[in-house]
């Protein structure tokens, strides 16, 4: 039984709508469909987006730093 919801989950939005290579929101890391839906899904669609997107957003933090590294280490050399 799902548990029930007192409070609206808001938007993940941020503000900064520019799609990433990937096709996803630099800001908030949703896909185009993601964001066009918003106001469709049901909270537990909303929250497995919110969760897509943290994950997302993990990798995004990863994939820079390890550019980051790299970089630095070919300055290096």
């Amino acid at each position: 039984m799902e548990q029930l919801a007192f409070f609206e989950i808001p938007s993940p939005c941020i503000g900064v709508c520019e799609a990433n290579a990937r096709g996803y929101c630099k800001g908030c890391f949703r896909s185009r469909e993601e964001r066009f839906n918003w106001q469709t899904y049901s909270d537990p669609q909303k929250r497995e987006v919110i969760r897509l997107c943290q994950m997302r957003r993990q990798r995004a933090v990863l994939a820079m730093l390890e550019a980051r590294k790299k970089a630095e280490m070919e300055r290096n050399e």
